[in-house]
């Protein structure tokens, strides 16, 4: 049988504060990303020189967020799993929009930095939790 709940330790404390980081990201990120594909023409030349599949990708996974958000919350094994997906996808698209800036596209330099943030936490995010969900 496998364990579907973190190890009870004081090590886990960061879980709840961490799902609702998570939550509120994912929550932004929705309505970020929402705003841009589906909104007025006017969130759309905010956004500057979007890339298209990152905008995507990014609401996309904005729906990841709020699941591994509620995972993490319930301190469920699979969060760990997810967060770790979520932080290979981002690094996938990172890599794909850094071919895309290498070949000359136009694009926000915020970009950059909010694919660097969003790698960083999920990472972060999942090695927390698979160090959490370890058999003692």
């Amino acid at each position: 049988m496998t364990n579907t709940s973190f190890l009870p330790t004081t090590a886990i404390q960061w879980a709840r504060p961490v799902a609702v980081i998570a939550l509120i990201f994912g929550v932004i990120t929705l309505l970020s990303g929402g705003g841009v594909l589906f909104g007025p023409q006017e969130a759309r030349d905010s956004a500057g020189n979007f890339v298209g599949f990152v905008v995507w990708f990014n609401f996309l996974a904005g729906g990841a967020y709020v699941a591994a958000a509620v995972g993490l919350w319930m301190r469920k094994s699979w969060s760990a799993h997810l967060a770790t997906l979520i932080a290979a996808a981002t690094a996938a698209v990172a890599l794909g929009f850094a071919v895309l800036v290498l070949r000359g596209a136009a694009f926000e330099m915020r970009t950059v930095g909010a694919m660097a943030l969003r790698f960083a936490f999920w990472a972060a995010v999942a090695l927390l939790a698979h160090r959490a969900t370890r058999k003692a």
